[in-house]
């Protein structure tokens, strides 16, 4: 199985998560139950603006000051239907018709946002800047985007024509209008990349995956626990990054490693899944946000996270019937 059909697979399946009880969560059998639930009297969930005649709307990415805030929603017409991008500054909404925003990657501190969407059946990246959405440049194959940082590099990754395989891309802010192919393990797959350069992602094949890091100096490390057989990187920030790793029971393990000298510790166990970390090594997935192997849940029936700034504002959804973006704040 290729990467991207992975991907594709993994959307489809949360899809289905989607329009099912997102908000309930099974935490494995031979986790400890630790479910506090963060205090009604700090945390608060609130819903964006949202245009009131969507089918569904989205909150995907908050930048690191939480000043910024994007995401996408679909307008169905009687004809066809119509693409929304969705950008909120300090909570007041812009919306955007593309018939490219199919998915928010990321936004960083100038509002500046990179996604991708569908053209000739090819995936595509783009990038809103300046009030208009514009295709990135990309491999025949096609790219998607997956993080952009606040000097307004952004990384990815690139599909082969002929054999679907994936590689590692940046564009760089300091050449406008190129990419480039970088140095890193065969099959890598950004997924983060921080202030300082730092790029983190996963390699190899599905069932045998790597973790790895590069540092702006170009050095390459494993990212890894002791006896894993696989290692996948979500995201990183700050010094922080996150993934999951497999040990050989049933379930993957949930860690955080410190960038700085590979060490790692263990994430709580009833996260569901991981989605976002931010400076302060805070970490949210499913209904949930960890500091550490301890998590709360988070307010709100049937919600899910998508990101977390470094002030600790959430973003995500709530699937009452109908999808629609919201914030918790003070958690």
């Amino acid at each position: 199985m290729t990467h991207l059909a992975r991907r594709r697979m993994l959307a489809a399946a949360t899809a289905g998560l989607l329009s099912a009880a997102l908000g309930v969560a099974t935490a494995p059998a031979t986790a400890a139950p630790r479910t506090a639930t963060a205090s009604a009297s700090a945390c608060k969930l609130s819903t964006l603006p949202y245009p009131a005649d969507v089918y569904r709307a989205d909150a995907q990415a908050i930048d690191r000051t939480g000043r910024f805030i994007a995401g996408t929603a679909l307008r169905v017409g009687e004809e066809d239907n119509q693409l929304l991008l969705l950008v909120w500054k300090r909570g007041r909404l812009t919306t955007i018709e593309s018939p490219l925003a199919d998915t928010v990657a990321d936004v960083n501190t100038a509002g500046t946002v990179v996604g991708h969407g569908w053209v000739d059946a090819k995936i595509r990246p783009w990038i809103l800047r300046d009030g208009a959405v514009t295709l990135l440049p990309s491999p025949p194959g096609g790219a998607l985007p997956t993080a952009i940082n606040g000097a307004g590099d952004i990384v990815g990754y690139g599909v082969e024509s002929d054999t679907g395989r994936n590689f590692p891309l940046r564009w760089p802010a300091a050449r406008p209008g190129t990419f480039e192919v970088l140095d890193a393990p065969a099959g890598a797959m950004p997924q983060g990349i921080t202030e300082d350069g730092t790029i983190v992602g996963t390699a190899g094949d599905f069932a045998a995956s790597t973790g790895w890091v590069r540092y702006p100096d170009g050095r390459l490390q494993s990212l890894t626990v002791p006896g894993a057989r696989s290692t996948d990187v979500d995201a990183a920030q700050g010094h922080w990054a996150i993934g999951r790793v497999s040990l050989g029971g049933a379930n993957q393990v949930r860690v955080r490693w410190d960038l700085r000298d590979g060490s790692w510790s263990r994430l709580a166990d009833e996260l569901p899944w991981l989605v976002d970390v931010n400076k302060r090594g805070t970490v949210v997935g499913g209904d949930r946000i960890a500091r550490g192997g301890t998590s709360r849940l988070l307010p709100g029936a049937r919600v899910g996270t998508r990101a977390i700034s470094d002030t600790g504002t959430v973003v995500g959804f709530r699937n009452d019937g109908r999808l629609t973006p919201v914030r918790w704040t003070g958690c």
